[in-house]
C-alpha cells in the first residue's frame, strides 16, 4: 500500500530484506516500471516460499527488469551478506528512487527458528549503515525476526546504523 501510494509522486524502489522471499509484494509490482522490487532472501529450493524468489524472475512488459531476486544459500554470514547488499544497493542508486520502502526481517538473525542464516547485531548495524548511504526518504516496515532474545539489540543497532548512514558526514561514516 505504501510504494503503491508513494509512486504517485516519484519512482519507488522496494528492498526486502526479510530471509522469505517478498512473493507479495513482486506480484502487485510485476509488471510496472516505476517500482523497483528487489529481495534478498533465502534460496526457495529450502526456503519459503517455495514456489517464487528465483532469480529469473524478471518482472513482465513495462516491469520487466524491475524486479530483481538475490536468493541465498542456507548458510551465509553477515560479510557474504553484506556483499549480496552492495549489489542491491547498487542497482536502487541506478534506478533513482524518490522514495525507499525497506521491508526489515531480522529472521536473518543467527539462531532465528524460521532462518538458517548467522547474522549478528553487529551486521545488522553495517546493514542499516550502507542501506542509509542511499539517503533516501524511507519507511521501514518492520517483518520477521523471531529470536526474541536478539530481537531488541538487533532492530536498535540496524536504527542506529540507518541514521548514521544518513546524517553523518561522509567522511565520518567511512
Amino acid at each position: 500500500i505504501t510504494a503503491n501510494f508513494l509512486s504517485r509522486h516519484g519512482k519507488v524502489a522496494v528492498l526486502d530484506i526479510d530471509f522469505h522471499h517478498g512473493n507479495g509484494t513482486q506480484d502487485i509490482f510485476y509488471e510496472r516500471s516505476d517500482v523497483l522490487t528487489i529481495s534478498i532472501h533465502g534460496h526457495p529450493s529450502f526456503a519459503y516460499p517455495y514456489f517464487s524468489g528465483f532469480a529469473e524472475e524478471y518482472g513482465e512488459g513495462e516491469g520487466y527488469r524491475y524486479n530483481k531476486n538475490y536468493p541465498q544459500p542456507e548458510k551465509l554470514d553477515g560479510q557474504g551478506y553484506r556483499q549480496v547488499l552492495a549489489r542491491a544497493l547498487a542497482r536502487i542508486r541506478k534506478f533513482s528512487p524518490h522514495f525507499l520502502v525497506l521491508a526489515l526481517g531480522f529472521d536473518p538473525a543467527k539462531n532465528d527458528p524460521t532462518g538458517t542464516w548467522a547474522l549478528d547485531a553487529k551486521d545488522f548495524y553495517e546493514n542499516g549503515r550502507m542501506i542509509g548511504r542511499l539517503d533516501l526518504p524511507t519507511v521501514v516496515v518492520q517483518e520477521g525476526g523471531y529470536r526474541t532474545s536478539s530481537l531488541g539489540n538487533n532492530a536498535r543497532l540496524f536504527f542506529t546504523g540507518l541514521w548514521e548512514g544518513m546524517h553523518l558526514p561522509e567522511k565520518a561514516r567511512e
